[in-house]
């Protein structure tokens, strides 16, 4: 996709991917929309940014349609934030990532918009035995969220295939990084900023899963969105290592300064009913495009807890 001086829109653009990605692609030289109803994304993380703000839900279709017009790419990122909450509200979930990507991709329709990036995610491939994930594996997810993750993609996948319409997936895995405000490390800093002397761990700190930083992620992500002659195309978006859940807890308490905390657990072997126990994606093919990833997991990790610890 040709991105220099397209007239972009970056749906979910307030919040922590999104916010990023605008930075990005202005970089590029691109016109940017934001469209975030502001229900997890915050104006703050794009005050300094020369975009265009248009505040709604793309839950309703007639706004949808009114709004995602004139533009070349649409940067598909709004969507329920997290997989533990997918299980407690189905419904919301449901709405919030599936219906959005089904109202955006028919007002591409109508409005004659050839081209989408959607985040997925590596929760679309549930439970696997055999490490690292390949983008051609099996695809059967254990959660809400990774369901309608999928669901998203096999409609931009149909849109490709009825209506003309390019679609690029790029499924990410944990992404990181200042202004992160959701996950395990988030989780943990606001935990110990309550209680010095205990974190509570959901689990049994045995889950193991890949994590890349926000700067990676982007880069990635723009990388592909340049590269990508194809009419559906899908990539795995992360890195080539792991951690625990235990060694996270012992990265945080160190950056911390807190060397005495009890670590108590849940129990489980999952966090949460639909919690991924472990994953570790494959990124040949994102490789073999020229990309690398400049973080490790450590020093991503510690970036993190350092710009979490200035928040309140």
């Amino acid at each position: 996709m040709n991105i220099e001086g397209s007239k972009v829109i970056v749906t979910g653009g307030a919040g922590f991917i999104g916010s990023y990605l605008c930075e990005s692609l202005l970089q590029e030289g691109c016109k940017v929309i934001v469209i975030d109803n502001l229900s997890t994304g915050k104006m703050k993380n794009i005050k300094n940014l020369d975009v265009e703000f248009i505040k709604g839900d793309l839950r309703n279709l007639d706004f949808t349609l009114k709004n995602i017009k004139n533009i070349e790419i649409v940067f598909h990122l709004a969507a329920n934030y997290s997989v533990k909450y997918s299980s407690e509200d189905p419904i919301y979930d449901f709405e919030n990532t599936f219906l959005t990507t089904l109202n955006v991709l028919e007002a591409m329709r109508k409005n004659d918009i050839k081209n989408i990036v959607f985040t997925s995610s590596s929760t679309v491939y549930g439970e696997v035995e055999k490490f690292p994930i390949i983008e051609n594996s099996e695809t059967i997810p254990i959660n809400n969220y990774g369901t309608s993750k999928l669901m998203s993609e096999k409609y931009i996948k149909t849109f490709s295939s009825l209506y003309g319409i390019r679609g690029l997936v790029l499924r990410y895995a944990n992404i990181l990084g200042p202004r992160s405000e959701h996950g395990v490390i988030p989780d943990f800093v606001k935990k110990l900023k309550e209680n010095q002397e205990e974190l509570l761990i959901l689990g049994n700190g045995l889950q193991k899963k890949s994590y890349l930083h926000i700067k990676d992620c982007i880069d990635a992500t723009i990388l592909c969105t340049k590269k990508n002659n194809e009419k559906y195309d899908v990539f795995n978006i992360g890195s080539e290592e792991w951690i625990t859940v235990n060694e996270i807890a012992k990265l945080v308490c160190d950056s911390m300064n807190l060397n005495r905390v009890n670590l108590k657990y849940t129990g489980e072997e999952r966090g949460w009913p639909g919690d991924v126990r472990k994953f570790l994606l494959d990124i040949s093919k994102l490789k073999n495009l020229g990309w690398k990833p400049k973080y490790d997991i450590e020093n991503a990790i510690i970036e993190t807890v350092n710009w979490l610890k200035k928040c309140d």
